[in-house]
């Protein structure tokens, strides 16, 4: 079975966005950068909410050609072109769409499906309203959290209301220069 493992950036008040989606605020340094190449590499999947893959789309395939690209610039866009990349989406179409699938109903059945699927790991970046959605049928099997040294007082929150508890097992946690403290945390089972 292949883990399906979110990646996010968050305040540490909780919020992974500025109310208007704005971005600004995360803090972006190499560590992070050599940090988080090394769980690309175990990947070979990139799971995407519409908004965030139209924004990945726009920039990552020719990332690598462009003046003054950095190294993880090159390196990113290179796994980027790659991976197979699955959007949950009832807006897009999934023709001509390179190397993408797209989902837009059967959530559940879809995505479990892919998790047994043959493959490596599923990465999924920020996408916070689909992350909501896999959160709320239990699909997320780990999540490493970015948390950034700022209280952002009100955004769109990483987590929604749920009348569910959800059980974590912290598994490693690691603090960059910058202040960013990254957590792993893996869904325990019998919430």
């Amino acid at each position: 079975m292949r883990n399906l493992v979110l990646f996010m950036h968050v305040s540490l008040d909780g919020f992974v966005a500025d109310p208007d989606g704005g971005l600004e605020w995360i803090t972006l340094e190499d560590e992070i950068f050599e940090f988080v190449k090394q769980r690309t590499d175990a990947a070979d999947t990139a799971l995407y909410g519409r908004v965030t893959y139209e924004m990945m789309q726009a920039y990552w395939p020719t990332a690598a050609d462009q003046p003054g690209a950095t190294k993880h610039d090159i390196e990113h866009s290179a796994w980027y072109n790659q991976v197979d990349k699955v959007v949950l989406s009832r807006t897009i179409q999934g023709e001509n769409l390179p190397k993408t699938t797209v989902i837009s109903n059967n959530l559940v059945q879809e995505i479990t499906w892919l998790k047994q699927s043959k493959g490596r790991e599923i990465l999924i970046f920020g996408s916070p309203s689909a992350a909501h959605s896999l959160m709320a049928e239990k699909l997320i099997d780990e999540l490493w959290l970015f948390i950034n040294p700022v209280l952002l007082g009100h955004g769109i929150p990483l987590f929604k209301e749920s009348n569910e508890k959800t059980l974590l097992a912290l598994i490693d946690g690691h603090t960059f220069p910058s202040g960013v403290v990254c957590l792993n945390y893996r869904l325990r089972q019998g919430n």
